[in-house]
């Protein structure tokens, strides 16, 4: 110890000791406490202006004590006050992340959910904020969310996205149109049966959230199909231990390639949060590259694989049903893994008009419509 300030305050080599209201001494790292004074942020920006790179010598304290409900520190060399209250101390006390109001947990689904599905009328989510951030809370929670009433409209698809964020361009354009196409680029393109999958793994960072907006659909067939990638990967990791390890930490190889582009990256089929909580799935059978570890680590990989895609499959997690003209199925790319049952093209017309935006964007979003950021 290298001294005492006023009210108990202890000065340390490296930092303070400072009494909080419980009785209980925290300590408070010399470089964190001249970090964060408040001096050290723009009042308009909220963006921190003090730049502590440009300190020669590591910052010290020449007097520390409690006044006014405030932690005072006189710094060495500089004679810079830097005034932090208590109540801000004590909330950083334990190391504890920041409270986000966008961190919901995630509940789980299976195949009987179509009819407890959350749904928002499009133009209640235009007027109504409460609604909105109603929207964000299921989608946060659930993963998917239905919209109806949508705008039969072109522009109706990028007004509803736009209320969640920017939408964010692939490399099929900033919007992309799922019907028959006469030379399609990707399998959604046809009347085939379209696997369960993820979409765009083959981007770096994948698309976050999609929306596909039903224009038309009189076709026989074409039903959609989803399957909730967290509950399915929780009883993966119950029933497979070692293969959900072995999925959840391997990095192998997605591609998409045409005439224009030559997307490739390498994802994990289970994502793990920060907390190793399974917060989605990554995994797509036609975008799959030849995958390219060592061929004895494979002889575990793919019965790991195969496994995991057949459990997705099963009927206990896929929720089937008909998605008609005037609504938008919106949902987490990275969690909720859908597909199509092939359909006859002939039989009538089927278009949905897609888009995507980005996942932070949306829960940014919520925070706001929240009011729970630092400085609200």
């Amino acid at each position: 110890m290298l001294g005492s300030g006023g009210d108990g305050v202890l000065l340390l080599e490296t930092g303070l000791e400072v009494p909080m209201e419980n009785g209980r001494p925290a300590y408070f790292n010399y470089y964190w406490l001249r970090d964060n004074c408040p001096s050290s942020f723009d009042a308009q920006t909220r963006e921190r202006v003090y730049d502590i790179f440009s300190e020669e010598t590591p910052p010290r304290a020449e007097t520390a004590a409690i006044a006014g409900g405030c932690l005072e520190i006189a710094w060495q060399g500089s004679g810079h006050v830097t005034r932090l209250p208590l109540d801000f101390l004590s909330a950083q006390a334990g190391g504890e992340k920041r409270p986000d109001p966008a961190r919901i947990a995630r509940e789980p689904w299976f195949c009987d959910h179509y009819e407890n599905m959350a749904r928002f009328a499009q133009p209640d989510l235009v007027r109504d904020k409460t609604c909105l951030a109603d929207w964000i809370e299921a989608l946060l929670r659930d993963g998917v969310a239905l919209v109806t009433g949508m705008p039969d409209t072109d522009a109706g698809l990028l007004e509803t996205a736009g209320l969640l964020g920017h939408v964010r361009p692939s490399y099929f354009g900033l919007v992309f149109e799922v019907k028959t196409h006469i030379n399609p680029t990707n399998l959604a393109f046809t009347a085939k049966a379209l696997e369960l999958h993820t979409d765009l793994p083959s981007e770096d960072a994948a698309p976050g959230v999609q929306f596909l907006h039903c224009r038309a659909n009189s076709v026989i067939g074409g039903d959609s199909l989803f399957v909730d990638g967290l509950a399915v990967a929780e009883a993966f990791r119950a029933a497979h231990p070692d293969a959900f390890q072995l999925l959840a930490h391997t990095d192998v190889p997605y591609y998409c390639e045409h005439e224009t582009f030559d997307m490739r990256a390498r994802q994990r089929v289970i994502e793990l949060d920060d907390e190793g909580a399974v917060s989605g799935v990554t995994i797509s059978q036609h975008q799959a590259d030849i995958f390219d570890l060592p061929q004895h680590d494979l002889d575990r990989y793919y019965p790991a694989f195969c496994r995991f895609g057949r459990m997705l499959q099963e009927d206990r997690f896929l929720m089937r049903f008909r998605l008609n003209a005037g609504e938008c199925i919106v949902f987490d790319n990275h969690r909720i893994v859908h597909g199509r049952a092939g359909y006859t093209a002939s039989s009538g017309d089927r278009h949905l008009r897609g888009c995507y935006i980005d996942r932070g964007e949306m829960r940014s979003t919520y925070r706001c419509l929240k009011g729970k950021g630092r400085f609200a």
